[in-house]
């Protein structure tokens, strides 16, 4: 069962990239069983909260589903209000018994901010506007470090590069990428 578990959380890479008035999250489309390539077209990324959220996930499907959906109904409750629905989606993720064994991350932002959330409890925003997740997470958080301050390079033309290249170095991520993004008014 372990190995099973352990093989489920190297299946993608997502990467959420803000810059100026603009985020994305892109997320590649393989999905991997141990060392198998099951599919390559999956959709990990997705609008939330009437499109005004974006959000992608890294770990079990199944998981990451439930996981949208208990989100998308703390949105409800808290509209227009991303971090405290994430902050209420992580404390019913930590304490209830159901939601504990659940196995996934998620990286969600809105207009004004970008978050991380974990099974542990954990709600983060990182400081410069960067999240990298999954099993080829670092290598796209680095490539996008490393281009953010590029002249000319919109979050998308950097999210798009970054995701090339953790595809090209991570065997669990591939080169069908899908993208979301909000632009801030």
């Amino acid at each position: 069962m372990a190995e099973n578990r352990s093989s489920q959380w190297r299946g993608t890479t997502i990467l959420c990239v803000r810059k100026g008035k603009q985020v994305v999250i892109a997320g590649d489309g393989q999905v991997s069983l141990g060392d198998s390539i099951i599919k390559s077209n999956a959709r990990k990324v997705r609008r939330l909260g009437k499109g005004g959220v974006i959000a992608g996930f890294a770990g079990a499907t199944a998981d990451a589903f439930t996981l949208f959906e208990r989100l998308e109904a703390k949105l409800e409750t808290y509209p227009a209000q991303l971090t405290r629905a994430c902050v209420e989606l992580a404390k019913d993720w930590r304490t209830d018994r159901y939601l504990r064994r659940l196995e996934a991350m998620m990286a969600v932002a809105d207009a004004s901010v970008s978050l991380v959330l974990t099974g542990t409890g954990d709600v983060l925003e990182p400081e410069d506007g960067l999240i990298g997740i999954g099993s080829g997470g670092n290598y796209a958080l680095a490539a996008a470090r490393a281009l953010i301050d590029q002249k000319g390079l919109d979050a998308e033309a950097i999210a798009r590069k970054s995701m090339e290249i953790a595809a090209g170095i991570c065997v669990y991520t591939n080169d069908r990428v899908i993208v979301e993004s909000i632009t801030a008014e």
